[in-house]
């Protein structure tokens, strides 16, 4: 007989726990057996002393079939998901290449998570656009149209939507075993032959030093491999936003420029790295080059952007808002944060832009808030950028009545999170730190 109290205690003392026992606990959580709290005490107790190999497979495996698991035939069905970042909108752009390009895209996005922004928040800023729909028509949009994007849905993985909600608003995010339980169990239950993983890195990303990214980025190839899949995970830096948008229209706005090609060249050179990694996985190309090659013809000719506006109208969004940005939400007030000097941009503190965002409501405090689509902040600059003094370093997007916190915002920019030096400094982030790949079924 298991006892909720006993496997709490058990992994509190650092102890690990059996794959019957984990089983038992997501079961009635699911079930509304286990309360929430004891879920959240759990989760504590895996995040200060970690899961073995056994436990970490135990409870991607005990989440993963919590629900139902949707299957294509094909290994051109392939996945992207990124552990998250400030300003990193890149799924809006790489998911509409990698069909222009021939590959079928079953993505299950998901929402704000801590400091950073949910690609399911960012698209909902788009008026009438569907998040939820029936799997039987996400399967047939994806096998007849290529490209689909949903939220998490009661029916996959229903345990990770439960633990994800509990480890926004509990201080449980940056977890190796978590984040590969919530993300593996998720895109293995959608059905993908093939997924590409953003691994994030630096002072904005969940795993803060390229040793925690690697150790996920393995435990996470680790788990595809059990599985047979096709894994890509690439280490990405996060020293600083993606992009210049951050906030959910704004970003929305940036990736349709990007489709555009009048995209931030970071954004736009991701995207395409992180498409050709889809193609090649899925076996549209057999090199990384010819991928690129073709994700980036596929950018250029507008035949992505042709992808995203026909995924738009599929799902009920307003398809106008690709050509008339103000059919997109908005704040009405737009502060200018200068530069007091003449500098360069050394540093930014980037996990702090994303947290003035949720400040202004562009994210959540505790799982039941409302999300505010209109505010943000606009960074115009990156790292071993020349600034002259006065010149805008970036724009706060903010409601009359948010003046006073528009105000502590913008002197936190200026004296904290934007750091200045005379000097320009040697050595500046890497777009992409390493990628490596783990064949299941190679095409």
């Amino acid at each position: 007989m298991f006892s909720a109290y006993n496997i709490i205690a058990k992994k509190r003392d650092g102890l690990a726990l059996e794959p019957s026992e984990i089983r038992w606990f997501i079961n009635g959580l699911v079930k509304e057996e286990i309360p929430s709290y004891q879920m959240t005490a759990l989760l504590m107790a895996i995040y200060l002393n970690g899961m073995n190999t056994s436990e970490t497979a135990a409870l991607t495996d005990a989440m993963l079939y919590s629900g139902e698991v949707i299957e294509f035939e094909g290994l051109d069905v392939v996945d992207k998901h990124s552990t998250g970042g400030i300003g990193d909108k890149a799924s809006f752009i790489l998911g509409p290449i990698a069909a222009a390009c021939g590959i079928r895209v079953p993505m299950i996005a998901g929402r704000g998570l801590g400091h950073t922004g949910g690609t399911i928040d960012k698209v909902e800023s788009i008026e009438g656009f569907q998040t939820s729909i029936p799997l039987n028509d996400f399967k047939k949009n994806v096998d007849e149209h290529k490209f689909c994007l949903i939220g998490q849905t009661k029916d996959i993985a229903p345990a990770d939507k439960i633990i994800y909600g509990l480890r926004d608003v509990t201080a449980t995010v940056e977890s190796v075993p978590l984040i590969t339980a919530s993300i593996m169990s998720k895109k293995l239950a959608e059905g993908a032959a093939a997924i590409v993983m953003d691994i994030k890195t630096g002072n904005g990303a969940f795993m803060n030093t390229k040793a925690k990214a690697r150790a996920l980025a393995k435990s996470i190839r680790n788990t595809g491999k059990r599985f047979n899949k096709n894994m890509i995970t690439m280490i990405t830096d996060m020293n600083q936003p993606l992009g210049c948008a951050i906030g959910n229209s704004l970003e929305i706005i940036e990736s349709i420029e990007t489709l555009k090609n009048q995209g931030p060249k970071d954004l736009t050179d991701l995207s395409i790295e992180l498409a050709a990694a889809m193609v090649h996985a899925g076996g549209g190309a057999k090199t990384m080059g010819a991928a690129r090659k073709q994700a980036k013809n596929a950018l250029k000719s507008g035949a992505a952007l042709k992808e995203f506006k026909a995924m738009i109208e599929r799902q009920g969004g307003d398809l106008k808002v690709i050509d008339d940005y103000s059919r997109l939400p908005s704040a009405e007030c737009v502060l200018e944060v200068t530069s007091p000097l003449k500098g360069y941009i050394s540093k930014f503190q980037t996990k702090q832009l994303g947290m003035h965002v949720v400040e202004l409501g562009g994210g959540r405090k505790k799982s039941s808030d409302k999300v505010d689509f209109g505010v943000g902040l606009i960074v115009k600059k990156k790292i071993g950028s020349l600034v002259k003094k006065g010149e805008v370093i970036a724009t706060i997007h903010y409601h009359k009545h948010q003046e006073k916190l528009a105000g502590i915002i913008a002197d936190s920019l200026i004296n904290k999170d934007i750091k200045l030096t005379s000097k320009k400094p040697t050595k500046l982030p890497e777009l992409i730190y390493e990628t490596e790949i783990t064949w299941g079924n190679r095409p």
